[in-house]
């Protein structure tokens, strides 16, 4: 597990500084693309109007285990080659688990919408944010713009860098294939939908087991986050929000860092918000917070956010050393 650690140091590093080349994804597609492809299509293969809601969870159970078994196929196969090519094959190994993280890029889009605000107003932010979110970006003022940029900034520090980095640490590239696959089908088809509430039952499910503990860990680093930046009463506030509002979020797992970053920079974030037309009332996280947020508290956060994941890094160095002894 140890060279895992550390590869997995080693590809948060470029992730972190690096980032995604536009320049290559522009001439071939990304790997999360081919997810994509692959669900789309046993989605339509598979996901039948006119079948039964057993057969439909029989099917989608069937399907994303098919896909799941291949994902871990592939990325056994692929360690195994590069084991064949020392020590290139580390280093290459780490530009691939990189390409599966979304350190830097999720920076760089949240901070457009900082940006946008500033410097294009409203029409302008509404773009910039409707590239992070899936509400409607043309019933948003400009604290729902603020609030939908944090939460996405939150909940996708655990989806996009810590999950994926937490099952490479424990299984390697099966485990970090697998769980960008998982992750791909429940943003696809893991949706209460009429066309998906059954088909897409187990990949829902499944995701919310696999972001369990990463969900919670990222709240766990938001919190310390706050106290090297903000203090300690920043710190106990982040904390303290977590453990009492992460739940009244509507996912089981999203709620947790939201909270703490709720928390971490004294705002409310969630609420009621617009999907496709229809209002989703909900709870806000940090009711206490301020409300009338704008393009500095996105800023606040960014700069936890920095901090939150350079921990994360430290502590995979730390425990690398660690197991050297």
């Amino acid at each position: 597990m140890e060279i895992n650690l550390l590869i997995l140091f080693l590809a948060l590093l470029a992730d972190r500084y690096v980032g995604d080349p536009d320049w290559l994804w522009h001439r071939v597609p990304h790997p999360v693309v081919l997810f994509g492809n692959a669900i789309a299509f046993v989605d339509k293969r598979f996901n039948k109007a006119g079948k039964t809601e057993q057969e439909k969870r029989r099917d989608g159970f069937l399907t994303m285990s098919a896909l799941l078994v291949l994902a871990g196929a592939i990325g056994g196969l692929i360690h195994w080659v590069l084991t064949m090519i020392p020590p290139f094959g580390g280093l290459i190994e780490a530009l691939i688990v990189a390409v599966f993280l979304a350190q830097k890029s999720l920076g760089e889009h949240v901070a457009r919408v900082a940006d946008a605000l500033r410097n294009d107003g409203l029409v302008g932010a509404r773009r910039a944010v409707s590239m992070i979110v899936g509400r409607d970006p043309q019933v948003l003022d400009e604290p729902a713009i603020t609030r939908a940029a944090i939460e996405s900034l939150a909940e996708n520090t655990s989806d996009g860098i810590i999950a994926p980095a937490f099952w490479y640490a424990l299984f390697g590239l099966p485990g970090l294939l697998a769980y960008k696959m998982l992750n791909t089908a429940d943003s696809m088809i893991g949706h209460l939908n009429d066309r998906h509430r059954d088909f897409g039952r187990f990949a829902a499910k499944l995701d919310d087991a696999a972001n369990w503990i990463p969900a919670r860990l990222t709240g766990l680093l938001i919190a310390v986050a706050a106290w090297i930046i903000r203090g300690s009463q920043a710190a106990a506030r982040s904390f303290n929000v977590m453990m009492r509002d992460a739940r009244l979020h509507r996912s089981p797992n999203a709620g947790w860092p939201e909270a703490a970053m709720a928390g971490a920079i004294d705002v409310a974030l969630a609420g009621p918000r617009v999907y496709g037309g229809v209002v989703a009332n909900e709870p806000m996280l940090n009711g206490a917070g301020h409300r009338d947020v704008g393009a500095d508290d996105i800023d606040a956060a960014l700069r936890v956010y920095s901090v939150a994941t350079a921990l994360f890094m430290a502590v995979l160095l730390v425990l690398f050393f660690l197991g050297l002894f």
